[in-house]
């Protein structure tokens, strides 16, 4: 019976602390709230960045590095058609193929308030480092996908673009996708 009790014990300690395990970092966008997957490793930012926020996402079995997670907030961001544009500049589609076989766009509903779109390619990546920099060294880096979400919603009298790019090595990210959906599912 002291065995059975000490089981129970154990057991009642140890669950609640595993399932507080699978959630990590409360993201906020655009006042929704939503916990990321615990193995989403919240990351500091670099001076003077434009994100709110980036985590890293640990690499597939295979995959030579992990897969970033980056969300901005921009007042004046630019329109949602001319961000997805600029997101498809950062990729060259593998040859022969067509543009719509490596990128695709669907819409969805973030929080059930927000309009928001997901863009999913994959190819080429076409790295810069420093991204804004017009005479930035281009990196081509195979075999990459990025999962692009983005959104508009008002603070006061601003319109503020929101966008949360998931980008890394092709099977990593594919790893990643269904928590990445269900994260999004879960904002409220």
């Amino acid at each position: 019976m002291r065995q059975l009790f000490a089981a129970t014990l154990v057991a009642a300690l140890v669950l609640p602390a595993a399932a507080q395990d699978k959630t990590g970092t409360t993201v906020e966008l655009a006042g929704l709230k939503s916990a990321t997957p615990a193995d989403w490793k919240e990351e500091a930012l670099p001076p003077k960045s434009m994100r709110m926020s980036q985590f890293k996402l640990p690499k597939a079995e295979g995959d030579a590095e992990d897969a970033e997670l980056a969300l901005f907030r921009l007042p004046g961001g630019g329109s949602v058609q001319d961000n997805l544009a600029r997101q498809e500049k950062k990729f060259e589609i593998p040859a022969g193929k067509k543009p719509e076989d490596s990128i695709k766009t669907e819409k969805l509903k973030l929080g059930g308030k927000h309009d928001a779109v997901l863009q999913d390619i994959q190819g080429t990546y076409l790295k810069k480092f420093p991204p804004f920099d017009p005479n930035a060294k281009i990196t081509k880096v195979t075999d990459y996908r990025q999962l692009y979400v983005i959104f508009e919603a008002k603070d006061g009298d601003t319109t503020v673009t929101y966008s949360m790019t998931l980008l890394g090595p092709a099977k990593t990210v594919e790893k990643h996708k269904k928590a990445f959906e269900d994260w999004l599912k879960n904002f409220k």
